[in-house]
């Protein structure tokens, strides 16, 4: 309820790290690093919905779910450059430091 409040994403994957199980990670992050709040929000609704996860690993490119509004060229710039390791030093965060399994979910807050 405040507009101060920020959300950040770390990936803890539970499989081998490859490009064609990262697609909706790879969005996710693209999109973090490109896209103004309120695109953010509703692109982030749309890639967590099973429909979407269920095309993009059918082939789909992530470009389709693109919403109006987005900077689509610097979002699939930024897609298409992203490399694994990035979600490869999240995992090792989230497992090294946080001390989580691979693929297991938490929830961290670092509020006043």
């Amino acid at each position: 309820t405040s507009s101060h409040t920020r959300v950040g994403i770390l990936n803890n994957p539970s499989s081998k790290i490859k490009e064609d199980n990262t697609a909706i990670a790879r969005g996710i992050l693209a999109a973090f690093l490109t896209q103004n709040n309120s695109n953010l929000k509703s692109f982030l609704s749309k890639l967590s919905k099973e429909e979407t996860a269920k095309s993009l690993a059918a082939g789909t490119k992530i470009v389709k779910f693109l919403i109006p509004g987005m900077d689509g060229n610097t979002f699939e710039k930024k897609y298409n450059t992203l490399g694994l390791d990035l979600i490869k030093t999240h995992q090792m965060f989230c497992q090294e430091v946080l001390k989580l399994l691979p693929g297991q979910m938490a929830v961290i807050s670092n509020g006043r």
